[in-house]
C-alpha cells in the first residue's frame, strides 16, 4: 500500500499527538550528543593577520574544551566577504563557525550597500574572542612625541602629512577620518591594500601616519621602528603605559576597541550557540589565557553573551555608517 507524503506526515503528529510527546528539537534529535566530529572555524582572511591569530589561538582551547579537534580554515579574498558568505551559507548544525571581526561584521556593513550576506540576520552570534586596542601609529622620524605634539604640527603644516589605511572604507580610514575632524588636524588619505603593506611604508617614511590594531604592531613599536601616540582602550594598556587612551586626550569617541568575536550560521540551535558560548567562557576564564592574549597584544574580554554581542554588531554598524555618510564614503 502507497502511503501520500502529506498523509504520512499527518499520522506522524496524531501519534505525536496521541502519545503526549512534544516535537524533537535539532539538538534533541541528534543520535549523539553536539559535539561528536571535527569543526571548522573559518578565519575570512588570510593566514597571519591579527584576525587569523585570534582564531588559531581560540581553535586551541575550543579544541581542548569541546574534545574534538576545531580545524582553522583561512578563506580570504573580498575584505572578509568570502568567508562571510560561505559561513553565512552552511549548514546550521555546529560544526562550521567563523571568526568575525571589525572588517566583516561592522565596517563592510557600514560601507558597502551591495555586501552579499547580513552581518546582523545571517549569522548567530555568540560571543567575543578578545578585544583589541587601537593605536594611533606614526614615523619614528616625525618630530612629534606626543598628541599634542601631532596636531600642532599638522595644524602648522596644512597637506605636509599623509595617513596609510588598509583602504578605503576600512576601520582604520574611518577612524583617521573621524580622529581628522574632531581634531582639527588637515592630511591626505593614502589607501593601501590591506594593513600590512600601509605599515612597511609607513616604516618606510612614504606615509606619517596611521590606525591600526595594538597585536599587530606591537613588535614594531618595541623595537623602535614606529611611535604610538594614543590608544582606544577602556584605559591604558600594560604593553604601553605611557601612552594616553583617546578618551584622556577628550576624544571618547575614538576610544573605541576592536575586536574578534565567534558566530555561527543563523537558525543554529540554540543549544549549540549556549555550548560553544560556555565553551568559551571557560578557555578565557582559564588563568593561562591572560598572559598568551596579552602577550599578543590582545585583551581578554567581559563576559558578552550571545544576544549582547549581536546588539554591539548592529550599534557599531550605525556608528561607522554615520562617519561614512559624513565623509561620502560608499563602497560599490
Amino acid at each position: 500500500m502507497q502511503i501520500k507524503r502529506r498523509d504520512f506526515m499527518g499520522m506522524a503528529v496524531t501519534a505525536t499527538a496521541a502519545g503526549g510527546m512534544a516535537p524533537l528539537s535539532f539538538a534533541q534529535a541528534q543520535s549523539t550528543p553536539y559535539p561528536n566530529k571535527p569543526i571548522t572555524l573559518v578565519v575570512p582572511f588570510a593566514p597571519g593577520g591579527s584576525v587569523d591569530n585570534s582564531g588559531r589561538l581560540m581553535a586551541d582551547g575550543l579544541s581542548r574544551e569541546l574534545g574534538v579537534p576545531v580545524v582553522v580554515d583561512n578563506k580570504g579574498g573580498a575584505g572578509g566577504a568570502m568567508g562571510s558568505v560561505y559561513v553565512a551559507r552552511a549548514k546550521p548544525d555546529g560544526y562550521t563557525l567563523i571568526v568575525t571581526s571589525q572588517s566583516t561584521h561592522v565596517v563592510n556593513p557600514a560601507v558597502n550597500p551591495n555586501l552579499p550576506y547580513d552581518a546582523v540576520k545571517d549569522f548567530a552570534p555568540i560571543t567575543l574572542i578578545d578585544r583589541l586596542a587601537n593605536v594611533l601609529l606614526v614615523n619614528a622620524d616625525l618630530p612629534v612625541r606626543s598628541f599634542a605634539d601631532l596636531v600642532k604640527y599638522a595644524q602648522a603644516r596644512p597637506g605636509a602629512l599623509n595617513y596609510a589605511s588598509a583602504g578605503t572604507g576600512s576601520v582604520s580610514h574611518l577612524s583617521m577620518e573621524l580622529l581628522k575632524s574632531q581634531a582639527k588636524m588637515p592630511m591626505t588619505h593614502i589607501p593601501y591594500r590591506g594593513a600590512g603593506v600601509a605599515v612597511t611604508d609607513l616604516i618606510a617614511g612614504q606615509v606619517q601616519l596611521t590606525w591600526n590594531n595594538l597585536s599587530s604592531n606591537l613588535a614594531n613599536i618595541r623595537a623602535g621602528k614606529l611611535r604610538a601616540l594614543a590608544v582606544a582602550s577602556p584605559q591604558r594598556i600594560p604593553q604601553l603605559p605611557d601612552v594616553p587612551t583617546f578618551a584622556e586626550l577628550k576624544l571618547p569617541d575614538l576610544n573605541l576597541t576592536s575586536w574578534t568575536g565567534l558566530a555561527a550560521p543563523a537558525k543554529t540551535p540554540d543549544a549549540i550557540v549556549q555550548r560553544l558560548y560556555q565553551a568559551m567562557r571557560k578557555v578565557l576564564q582559564d588563568p593561562a589565557t591572560r598572559p598568551v592574549w596579552e602577550d599578543k597584544g590582545m585583551m581578554v574580554p567581559e563576559d558578552v553573551k550571545p544576544q549582547a554581542y549581536r546588539a554591539e554588531i548592529a550599534e557599531r554598524i550605525q556608528f561607522y555608517q554615520r562617519i561614512a555618510k559624513a565623509n561620502h564614503i560608499v563602497l560599490e
